[in-house]
C-alpha cells in the first residue's frame, strides 16, 4: 500500500476546506477515493470558497458553519474516521489589530475540533501548525526541536493550538499528527501572502511595493505540502509527533521579487512601503526548514523547486488576477 492509499473509501472531514490549502487538499482527497465532508464558514452568499468552482464539487459534501461553534463542529465530525484541521485566521497583520478573534478561531476552534474528534473516536487528526511558531531562526535548518517564539499574536495562537493538540494526545491518547508547513504558495492563495502579492503587482502595476526585503522564507508549493499532509495522516509512526514540511532552501523577499519579475518578463522598480512593515520586534527574519523527519517517516520531499512552483503559480494568476482587489496588491 502506498502512503496515500489509506484514504481510499475513508470518510474524511476537512475544516477550512474552502480556503487556499484546504481546497487543494479536499480535491486531492477526492481524487484518491475518499468520501470528503468539507466544513466551510457560513456566509450570507452561501458560497464554499474555492470549492464553488472546483471540478470535484459534485463529489464533496459541503457543511456550513463556524469553527468557533462547538455544536457545529461536533455535527461535522459525526461518522468520520479522519479529520484534517486547516480552519484558522492566518493573516499576520490583522492579528495585531484583532488578537481576540485569533484566539477564538485558532485556539477555541481547535479545542472544538479536538473534543469532537475525541467524542467520535476518530483514527487520526491531522492538525495544521505553521513555521511562524518558531519565530526568527536561532539555527538553520530548523528542525522540530527548534524553540517556539511568538513574534505575533497569530503565532501565539498557533502555539496554543499546537499545545492543545499535544495535550489531547498525551492526556487522552487522541491520535494527532501536527504538521508544520513552511510558507506555502500556489494557485488560489490570498493576497495576504507574499508570493501572490508580488505576482499580482508584477502583472498589473508599474512598481513592486514591499515591506522589508531582507527576511528569508522557505517557500513550499501547496500541492507538495498537501501530499505531505496525506502521507502523514496515514503514518501511524507520526502519531503524537510534530513534523515539518519544507524544502530546506531559503530565499529573501527581495530576491523572490526579482525572480518573479524575471519570470513575468518585466523590469520594474522595487520600492519599500513603510506602511507594510511589521513592528520591529515582530519581524521574523529567517525561516528555513529541516524536513528530514518527514522524509524518514513517509519518504516525503518537495517535488518542485522554487522556479517550477513559481511557473505553475504564475500561470494560474495570469488567468485569475482579476478575481482579486487591486488595493490588496502590496504587502
Amino acid at each position: 500500500m502506498s502512503t496515500a492509499d489509506w484514504v481510499a473509501g475513508r470518510h474524511v472531514l476537512v475544516t477550512g476546506a474552502g480556503g487556499f490549502a484546504g481546497s487543494h487538499l479536499t480535491e486531492r482527497l477526492v481524487a484518491l477515493g475518499a468520501r470528503v465532508r468539507a466544513a466551510v464558514r457560513y456566509t450570507s452568499s452561501g458560497g464554499a470558497g474555492w470549492l464553488d468552482a472546483s471540478a470535484a464539487r459534485g463529489d464533496i459534501e459541503i457543511v456550513r458553519g463556524d469553527i468557533r461553534d462547538a455544536d457545529f463542529v461536533a455535527r461535522a465530525a459525526r461518522d468520520v474516521s479522519a479529520i484534517f484541521h486547516l480552519a484558522a485566521l492566518i493573516g499576520i497583520p490583522y492579528s495585531y489589530e484583532a488578537p481576540q478573534a485569533y484566539v477564538a478561531t485558532n485556539v477555541s476552534g481547535t479545542l472544538n475540533v479536538l473534543q469532537a474528534a475525541q467524542a467520535q473516536g476518530v483514527d487520526v487528526v491531522v492538525h495544521t501548525s505553521t513555521s511562524e511558531v518558531y519565530g526568527s531562526a536561532r539555527f538553520v535548518p530548523m528542525d522540530e526541536a527548534h524553540p517556539l517564539q511568538a513574534q505575533s499574536p497569530y503565532a501565539a495562537t498557533k502555539i496554543a493550538a499546537d499545545k492543545l493538540a499535544e495535550s489531547f494526545h498525551r492526556s487522552f491518547g487522541l491520535p494527532v499528527v501536527t504538521v508544520r508547513p513552511f510558507n506555502m504558495y500556489g494557485p488560489r492563495q490570498s493576497m495576504r501572502a507574499i508570493v501572490p502579492t508580488i505576482i499580482a503587482q508584477a502583472l498589473t502595476q508599474s512598481e513592486i511595493r514591499l515591506g522589508s526585503r531582507t527576511p528569508t522564507r522557505d517557500l513550499t508549493y501547496v500541492l507538495d505540502t498537501v501530499d505531505g499532509f496525506i502521507r502523514l495522516g496515514g503514518c501511524r509512526a507520526a502519531i503524537g509527533e510534530v513534523v515539518n514540511l519544507g524544502t530546506g532552501v531559503e530565499v529573501s523577499i527581495g530576491d523572490l521579487a526579482r525572480r518573479v519579475l524575471t519570470a513575468v518578463g518585466r523590469d520594474l522598480p522595487i520600492v519599500q512601503d513603510d506602511v507594510r512593515l511589521r513592528p520591529a520586534a515582530s519581524e521574523v527574519d529567517r525561516l528555513c526548514a529541516n524536513a528530514v523527519r518527514a522524509a524518514e517517516l513517509t519518504d516525503w520531499r518537495a517535488a518542485r523547486d522554487l522556479d517550477q512552483g513559481l511557473s505553475e503559480t504564475l500561470s494560474w494568476f495570469r488567468h485569475n488576477v482579476n478575481r482579486y482587489n487591486p488595493s490588496s496588491f502590496a504587502v
